[in-house]
């Protein structure tokens, strides 16, 4: 049977060298860095990672390393979606071989697809591998998503194992556990309403925001698990200034995650660099902005240096 895991996964940043290549030692030390913290697997080469400006031989290196460094501590699900079939199923068969738990697939993205195709894209793929395949449902990225019916049929077909909902709705999440209930592993792809989808029944939290405050993503599951909802809303509470400012307040798509996340990393003392172009680092206002929010879940003990 193929089974994945539930609990806390970051989509994994890169870190890379000032020639844009990718940093093998750093990237490592941000393996360490998030199991130190608790999460329960990691996804690299997914959105957060930066994928997109990878070739191919870089992203295959990419989960080698991941899993290598990883060394069997958690599972490892990395990112190995293409607009093409066969380069999908190449970097799934790739990261298979070399020992990956399970793969994370966004549907073709730029050309969109029409739908039947994109369905069929996912069905060569779970033909071409033997590990479980996890949906990254992201209409935002993808420029089209599959509705919880769509992923439902491939689920009874065998297809899917799990998804991320990446929309932001917890209401998604809620319907795809009702539809189809422990047949698929329902991760919330989001930060916006990590506490509602939580406690409206997600097996899991896979988002960037894991890559920065891994642990406290992790008390805040374990919390929502558990039933105690007083100490989850106060969490919740204190992480709010910062999930704001990742996903609400913006202008122009600015800042962007992926900026927030490493230079957040940077202020708090871990290095991990700057994005590739053509993201840049935060501007020295949001910047600081940004470091007032972190001291402050600094001063409350939800980060911990």
């Amino acid at each position: 049977m193929l089974q994945l895991i539930k609990g806390v996964i970051p989509p994994m940043i890169t870190v890379f060298q000032k020639d844009e290549t990718i940093d093998e030692r750093r990237t490592r030390d941000h393996v360490n860095f998030l199991i130190k913290n608790g999460v329960h697997a990691i996804a690299p080469g997914g959105s957060t990672g930066e994928f997109i400006a990878l070739d191919i031989e870089e992203r295959k290196r990419l989960i080698e390393l991941v899993i290598d460094e990883v060394n069997g501590r958690v599972p490892v699900y990395p990112g190995t979606a293409h607009y093409s079939t066969r380069r999908t199923i190449e970097l799934s068969k790739f990261a298979e071989r070399v020992g990956a738990q399970g793969v994370m697939v966004i549907p073709p993205y730029y050309l969109n697809p029409p739908k039947h195709d994109a369905i069929n894209h996912f069905r060569a793929l779970r033909e071409a591998i033997n590990i479980p395949i996890i949906l990254y449902n992201n209409v935002w990225f993808a420029g089209y998503e599959f509705t919880p019916w769509e992923i439902a049929q491939l689920v009874e077909e065998g297809v899917l194992q799990g998804v991320k909902e990446a929309h932001g709705d917890p209401w998604k999440v809620h319907t795809l556990k009702h539809l189809c209930g422990d047949k698929l592993m329902v991760y919330y792809g989001h930060d916006v309403n990590g506490l509602e989808a939580l406690l409206c029944g997600a097996d899991g939290w896979l988002t960037g925001m894991v890559n920065l405050i891994p642990a406290a993503c992790v008390q805040l599951y374990k919390l929502s698990q558990q039933g105690f909802l007083d100490e989850a809303r106060a969490l919740w509470n204190k992480l709010i200034p910062l999930v704001n400012f990742i996903c609400v307040n913006r202008k122009d798509n600015y800042p962007h995650f992926v900026q927030i996340f490493k230079d957040g990393l940077n202020l708090l003392g871990q290095d991990v660099g700057k994005p590739l172009k053509p993201l840049t680092p935060l501007k020295e206002e949001q910047k600081a902005y940004l470091a007032s929010i972190l001291k402050e879940l600094v001063h409350e003990g939800v980060i911990k240096i």
